[in-house]
Parts: C-alpha cells; structure tokens; sequence
C-alpha cells in the first residue's frame, strides 16, 4: 500500500503545483484592477492592502466601454450562432449524404485550417470593400460565419451516431431535413455545445481583423479597445488589468456553464 500511496501523494502535489502557476497570472490581474497605482513592478500580493474600484471607475471615463463590450458581444454571438448552423449543415452533408469526390473534398477543405489568417487579410479587406462593408458589423462578422475546425468537429461527432436511426426515420417517411433537425442535432449536442466555446472564445479574443475592418471607435471589440489604454512610454496597469478583468468573465462563464458538454464533446470527438 505504500507505492500507490505515495503515486497519489506525488501525483497530487504535481496537479496542485500546475493549478497554482496556471490560476496565479488571473489572480494577480484581478489583484492589480483592485490596486490604483499599481505598475509591473509592484510585489504581487494575493490580497490587495487597500482595495478599490477606481480603476474601472476610470476604465469607463476614459473608453466607452459599455458600447465596446456590446460590441464584442454581438460579434461574437451572431458569429458563433452562425458557425454552428453552417458546420452542421456541412458536416451532415460530409457524413451522411454520399457524393463522388466527398472524400477529396473534405481533406481539401481540412487542408485550409494550415493557410494562416495573415495570408487572407488582404484579400478579405479588399472582398469587404467591394461589397461595401466597411466599418459594419457585417463585415467583421462575414469571414467568420464558415470554419473548417467546426466542420471536422461535427463531422466526427454525427459519424457516431448509428445510421440505422436513419434507415428508420427515412422508413417512417422522414426526408434529410427532418433526420437532421429531429435526430442528429440532439444527439450530438456535446459537440455544439464544444463548438460554440470555441468559436466564441475566437470572436471574443479576434484582435487583427476588427482592428483593420472596423474604423470607428464607438465599432471596436474588447482587445482593440484593450491596446488603446496602453501609452507609449507609460501604461496605468490597474485600468488596463480591469478591462482584462472584464473581457475575461464572459469566457469564464460560459465555459463554466458549457464544461461538462465540452469534456463530452472532445471525447466523443476523438480530439486531445
């Protein structure tokens, strides 16, 4: 008994030592937003000597960060819900509907995930403004509506599901548009639900591409409104850490709400 015991004695110092180094850097930015004054210099303390809310006080004087926020929220609903209803559709089409060259055509499209968005910009800049949507919200949401990531997501989840439900729905009379609805979306739904953490943390956190299609300042996103707050010889740390603070708790809570799904769907996925 005494090797498995100190196995797990070992085994929980090491997943206590990770948990402390990857929680420390949130609570240190948490620490600093509560800090006025506070620079990377000051000595992190877990509990702040004189705590206070003036830094975000000042971080909503300073930005509209009221109007930021629901920008980004926006962007990153419309987006996500978006996403989900193409990489589904295309998934079941993928997995269920056979088509000759089905398979050719789905590695191609898996091999876009390797072109890096940088190659795009230009290309998409110059799309955008041919169609005239410049500084809108429709165009920093349009090139995220389709991904291939959530496509081979989906792909890999509706694979799982027994075919012979769709033998039986289609004896029943049920046409693909049924099966699909009624029958392939409730039962991959740990894989939506994985799918729509994902895709929403990408739109949250996308800096490049508002940066450049959206102009006006009342338009931006949480991290161009982020860069805005830092100088170029002086940064005030603690309102710069409170719009972190603030850009992070949307995340944190529906990746809360949404854990036990996302475990769910990466297993039943085959993903590590």
């Amino acid at each position: 008994m005494t090797k498995p015991l100190a196995a797990r004695i070992a085994l929980y110092v090491v997943l206590i030592v990770g948990a402390v180094i990857m929680v420390f850097p949130f609570v240190w930015t948490v620490v600093t937003s509560l800090t006025p004054g506070a620079t990377l210099t000051t000595t992190p303390r877990l509990i702040p000597e004189d705590p206070s809310l003036s830094p975000y006080i000042e971080l909503f004087d300073r930005v509209p960060f009221a109007r930021v926020i629901g920008n980004s929220l926006l962007i990153a609903v419309v987006s996500t819900l978006l996403q989900l209803v193409t990489s589904a559709m295309a998934a079941y089409v993928f997995a269920r509907m056979p088509f000759p060259g089905r398979g050719a055509l789905f590695v191609l499209y898996l091999a876009t995930m390797m072109i890096p968005f940088q190659v795009l910009i230009v290309p998409l800049f110059a799309e955008m403004k041919t169609l005239g949507l410049i500084n809108t919200y429709a165009g920093a949401i349009l090139p995220t509506i389709a991904t291939a990531f959530g496509v081979f997501l989906l792909r890999q989840a509706i694979t799982t599901v027994p075919y012979d439900l769709d033998q039986a729905a289609t004896l029943d009379g049920a046409g693909h548009f049924r099966i699909f609805v009624q029958i392939i979306l409730p039962l991959i739904r740990p894989a939506l639900a994985t799918l729509a953490v994902f895709a929403f943390l990408n739109t949250w956190n996308s800096f490049l591409w508002p940066l450049i299609i959206l102009r006006d300042p009342l338009m931006q996103t949480l991290p161009v409104a982020l860069t805005s707050l830092q100088g170029q010889y002086s940064t005030q740390w603690d309102v710069l850490m409170a719009g972190s603070v603030i850009s992070i708790i949307p995340m944190f809570a529906l990746y809360v709400f949404a854990q036990k799904y996302i475990v769910q769907g990466v297993a039943g996925a085959g993903l590590k």
